[in-house]
C-alpha cells in the first residue's frame, strides 16, 4: 500500500524497523518475528539499508520476501552515500516491478571500513538530493510515483550541530517531495513536542512518526549510544535502570517500562505514529502492545 493511502486511512500508524538477516538461519530467526508481528497488524514495517549500501541486495531480497509472503507493506530504506544516479534508477525500477510504493530516502553513512571515504563521487550529497530524484522517477505504475519517508531528529542531527539550520535541511527534504517524517529514536517526549513544535513554526506541515527504541539491556544502551550519536538518556532512566542493573530480566522489564509510558504519553498527545524500532526481536514490541492493552494496531484508531 502507498504510504499516502496509509496515512490516510490511520489516525494513528504504527510501525516496526528490521535489518536484513546475513545468514539463513538468522532469516528463519527473522520470520519467526515477523509472524509474531503481523499478528499486531501494523500500518507498515521498515527495512534498513547497511552503511554505503553494504547491505543492498540483502535489504532487496527482505523487502521483496515480505511482499511476497506477508501481509504486510514494506518500506525500504535508501541511502545517497556509495550510489550513482543509474544505479539509484536500477534500484527503483527494481522495487517498482516488485511492488513496493514507498522508500525511505536517508543520506546514509559511510562504510565503517572506510573512514576517510571521498564522497565527491556520490550522485547525490544531501538526503533531499535523492528524495528530489525519487519524487521526479516515472517509472513506477502509480501514477502518484513512490511515496517518499525521510528522518527527523527530536535530539538534534549528529551533523549539524546549528538547530536552526537544521530545520532549513528539514524543511528542503520535505520541500522536495517526502509525504512523511519518522524520527530517530528518543527517551524524552519533551524532546519530541519540542521537535514537533519546531517543524511546525518552520513551516513543515507532513505527518512525523515518533521512533521509539526500548532498552532491553545495559549493553544495548551502550550500543544505541555509540549507535545513535547524541541520543539522550534522561537521568530518571538512568536512575531507574541503575536500581536493578545486577538483574537483568528486571533491566528488561524497566526498559519495557519506560517505553510503554512514552508510548502512552504520545498516543494522549496526539502522535501521527509509533515506529518500533525491534533489532528484529517481538518481545518488547508485544509486551508494550500487551501493557497498553492492545491486541493490535487496529485499537490505536479509538
Amino acid at each position: 500500500m502507498h504510504i499516502q493511502d496509509i496515512l490516510a486511512q490511520n489516525r494513528v500508524t504504527s510501525s516496526f524497523e528490521f535489518f536484513p538477516p546475513k545468514s539463513p538461519e538468522a532469516a528463519d530467526a527473522l520470520f519467526g518475528t515477523i509472524a509474531e508481528l503481523e499478528e499486531l497488524q501494523p500500518s507498515f514495517v521498515s527495512v534498513t539499508y547497511g552503511a554505503g549500501g553494504s547491505t543492498r541486495e540483502l535489504t532487496h531480497a527482505l523487502v521483496e520476501r515480505i511482499h511476497r509472503d506477508t501481509t504486510l507493506t514494506a518500506i525500504p530504506h535508501l541511502t545517497c552515500i556509495g550510489h550513482s544516479r543509474d544505479e539509484v534508477r536500477a534500484i527503483l525500477e527494481r522495487y517498482a516491478a516488485a511492488g513496493v510504493n514507498t522508500v525511505l530516502a536517508l543520506a546514509g553513512d559511510p562504510p565503517r571500513d572506510q573512514p576517510g571515504y571521498d564522497r565527491s563521487a556520490d550522485a547525490f550529497s544531501h538526503a533531499a538530493d535523492l528524495v528530489r530524484f525519487i519524487r521526479e522517477f516515472g517509472g513506477h505504475p502509480d501514477p502518484r510515483g513512490f511515496g517518499i519517508g525521510v528522518a527527523g531528529f527530536p535530539e538534534g542531527h549528529p551533523a549539524t550541530a546549528n538547530r536552526l539550520l537544521e530545520m532549513d535541511y528539514l524543511r528542503a527534504k520535505v520541500d522536495a517531495g517526502a509525504d512523511y517524517i519518522c524520527t530517530q529514536l528518543f527517551f524524552d517526549n519533551r524532546d519530541f513536542y519540542d521537535f514537533r513544535e519546531r517543524c511546525a513554526l518552520a513551516g513543515i506541515n507532513v505527518p512525523i512518526l515518533a521512533g521509539i527504541m526500548p532498552v532491553t539491556s545495559l549493553s544495548g544502551m551502550a550500543r544505541m549510544a555509540e549507535l545513535a550519536a547524541g541520543a539522550r538518556f534522561p537521568a530518571p532512566l538512568l536512575r531507574a535502570l541503575r536500581r536493578v542493573e545486577d538483574d537483568a530480566e528486571a533491566v528488561t522489564s524497566m526498559g519495557i517500562h519506560w517505553a510503554t509510558e512514552q508510548c502512552r504519553d504520545l498516543l494522549d498527545n496526539g502522535v501521527r505514529g509509533i515506529h518500533f524500532y525491534t533489532l528484529n526481536r517481538s518481545h518488547a514490541t508485544r509486551g508494550i502492545y500487551r501493557t497498553l492493552g492492545l491486541r493490535s494496531s487496529a485499537v490505536w484508531q479509538r
